[in-house]
């Protein structure tokens, strides 16, 4: 029995879809916190139970027979709570459940120096895992495409797109993800510990996002640096909180420091095919929105 937490959510659901094509359905089971959320799922055949990183008795019951359990990052921090501490809980609950693998969906720059603030819990996570007598998995996904998408639409309906100096980014899609995890999940012990970064093909600043979607647009997207103080100040100016201010200031300094910058062939591997790239991410997007 694989187990996948989160999989009402963007990335655990496609795992998901991804999964049932690959084993049989009546091994795929989901530890979601609302199951009315899944009763498409259930309708398939996949088990769905109720498990909430906040509650670990419900855990016990949302794991029980599982042979590997796919955890899912909590972005508990982006609210004000504790990823570790629902991390450390999923971990606990796989080894009480008799779990022999833990595969966690970590990032490409998880490091304990990162800039990036999120990166810090990865290689907390990481660390957990690796003491916790399992075997495990930790996917280091490539930065998701959807929040590079997600800034950049901020400058599209102004024509220029403004924010403190970057760097190079392997944007990578979520779907893309999605189906290296099933194909890892699908094939246990392909990898052990960190896989190699699951990247896209190609890395690129949001300069070379605003060339691409003027292409696309046929009208100009102009790149404007502003420094992270005024960035900074705009921000909280919207109503931000400050733990997700520190976040989003932090990608630019990570990627700065070159901290996404990698591209790895694993990916392609994995999947057999070319990853998504960013042009067909943004001209399906804007073609959506047309």
């Amino acid at each position: 029995m694989i187990v996948v937490t989160g999989a009402t959510g963007q990335l655990g659901r496609l795992i998901v879809e991804k999964l049932v094509t690959r084993v049989p359905v009546d091994r795929v089971a989901v530890s979601v916190r609302d199951v009315q959320n899944a009763e498409d799922l259930a309708a398939r055949g996949v088990r769905v139970r109720r498990g909430d990183f906040t509650e670990p008795k419900s855990l016990a019951h949302a794991f029980e027979g599982a042979s590997q359990v796919l955890i899912v990052s909590s972005n508990a921090a982006a609210h004000g709570g504790d990823p570790l501490a629902q991390h450390r809980s999923a971990i606990d609950a796989a080894r009480s459940a008799g779990a022999r693998r833990i595969v966690y969906t970590s990032h490409m720059a998880a490091s304990r120096s990162s800039a990036f603030p999120p990166m810090l819990d990865h290689a907390a996570t990481e660390q957990m895992l690796g003491e916790s007598g399992l075997a495990w998995t930790a996917l280091r996904n490539g930065f998701y495409a959807a929040s590079g998408m997600f800034l950049l639409e901020r400058g599209l309906k102004a024509g220029v797109l403004e924010a403190p100096a970057d760097g190079k980014v392997s944007w990578t899609t979520h779907s893309d993800l999605a189906e290296a995890a099933a194909v890892i999940l699908a094939n246990e012990g392909q990898y052990d510990g960190p896989t190699p970064s699951l990247t896209a093909g190609q890395a690129l600043d949001f300069g070379e996002l605003c060339d691409i979607a003027s292409s696309v647009l046929g009208r100009p997207i102009r790149r404007s640096i502003v420094s992270e103080e005024e960035m900074r100040a705009k921000l909280t100016a919207s109503g931000m909180p400050a733990p997700v201010v520190a976040i989003s200031l932090g990608l630019y300094r990570a990627s700065r420091n070159g901290e996404f910058a990698a591209v790895e062939p694993t990916l392609r591997k994995l999947l057999g095919r070319a990853p998504t790239s960013m042009r067909e991410v943004i001209a399906e997007k804007l073609s959506r929105a047309a």
